[in-house]
């Protein structure tokens, strides 16, 4: 497949669902994982995991609304791992509510997180990655940032705005041998999709040409090859792994 040896990759929101499968996926191919998310002792869990499969692991805690502490982040994983040069930008939260009756508050923390909260810490990463003169920065958006998706502006938003970060970075850097890409998921067999009921399943198959979830290791699988050298004449694209839920 391909060959990530030598590489550090941090992997946000990756102590479960698909950052879980990512970070996994990355350390088999050969890369050192940092895995950072809000709960500690998942991170560890999968960051021992890593290491299980050979390769260096860092459990980071962290919050991408935390947008001060980016800088300290990325310091921290340079000294225990090594220079970042696989940035995975998937950490994300939800505050679902219709249009109208949104607070500003479940506006702001989306937003914060799922947008600026990437802002800053692809802006903390990409100095290191200009000096090495190599770098993949890969963000997770959705399926429903091109589809729409009613009760869900503030999410719907913030995954768009991700698709246009991605293409205006993409464009600034990548003269520098830095490729910025995006993975566009759409309903994949996660714990989250699990804690749907039978009928909300019955909705949601009809929509989906292949008939199915997608798995987590296939939204990996985009991943991993967009973090290869073989998709270094790729950049600026949104990669969707939705089974044609979206075309």
């Amino acid at each position: 497949m391909f060959n990530l040896n030598g590489q550090i990759a941090l992997v946000t929101g990756g102590s479960q669902g698909i950052g879980r499968a990512i970070a996994l996926t990355l350390a088999e191919l050969g890369a050192d994982v940092a895995v950072m998310a809000r709960t500690l002792d998942k991170c560890e869990a999968v960051a021992e995991e890593i290491r299980a499969k050979g390769r260096r692991a860092l459990a980071v805690q962290g919050d991408m609304a935390d947008t001060a502490g980016m800088k300290e982040l990325v310091a921290k994983v340079a000294q225990e791992l090594g220079t970042i040069t696989i940035l995975v930008n998937n950490a994300a939260i939800t505050r679902d509510g219709l249009f109208l009756r949104m607070k500003q508050a479940d506006w702001d923390a989306v937003i914060q997180t799922n947008l600026t909260g990437v802002f800053a810490l692809t802006q903390a990463a990409l100095p290191a990655m200009m000096k090495a003169n190599r770098g993949r920065i890969i963000n997770l958006t959705s399926v429903v940032a091109q589809s729409g998706n009613p009760g869900q502006v503030n999410y719907i938003s913030a995954k768009a705005g991700l698709i246009g970060f991605t293409k205006a970075v993409a464009r600034e850097y990548a003269s520098r041998g830095i490729t910025v890409n995006a993975v566009a998921p759409g309903f994949i067999d996660t714990p989250m999709t699990q804690a749907l009921n039978a009928a909300q399943h019955e909705a949601i198959l009809p929509q989906i040409p292949l008939k199915r979830l997608g798995k987590d290791a296939e939204v990996a699988a985009a991943v991993a090859f967009l973090a290869s050298d073989e998709a270094g004449y790729v950049t600026g694209q949104v990669i969707n792994v939705n089974g044609g839920m979206y075309m």
